[in-house]
């Protein structure tokens, strides 16, 4: 089972699509600012630990942002969309594959 934990479908190529299941995982944000440069403020993004990520279950694979996989690297059920897919605007319109 696969459920798309981000807040819009993925679109495998092949036509699949995998709708967003209304949950979303994220990671906790801090902001801390900092010197302004020429006037202009400066901040520093902090990750924290991920925010509504279930527990493993086996044969439940979760597909999350790559920021969220990242911070999560002992988590082998979470996919991204992988060999993204772009249109002549650039626009993403969908991926070939799930990374692991």
């Amino acid at each position: 089972m696969i459920i798309n934990m981000t807040p819009h479908p993925v679109n495998i190529v092949d036509g699949i699509t995998i709708p967003a299941s209304g949950q979303q995982i994220r990671l906790a944000v801090i902001t801390q600012p900092g010197v302004p440069i020429d006037g202009v403020p400066t901040s520093t993004t902090v990750f924290g630990a991920p925010v509504g990520l279930p527990d493993y279950q086996e044969g439940v694979f979760y597909i999350v942002s790559q920021l969220v996989k990242s911070a999560c690297p002992g988590r082998n059920d979470l996919l991204v969309p992988a060999d993204v897919v772009r249109d002549n605007k650039g626009q993403i319109v969908g991926c070939r594959s799930l990374g692991r």
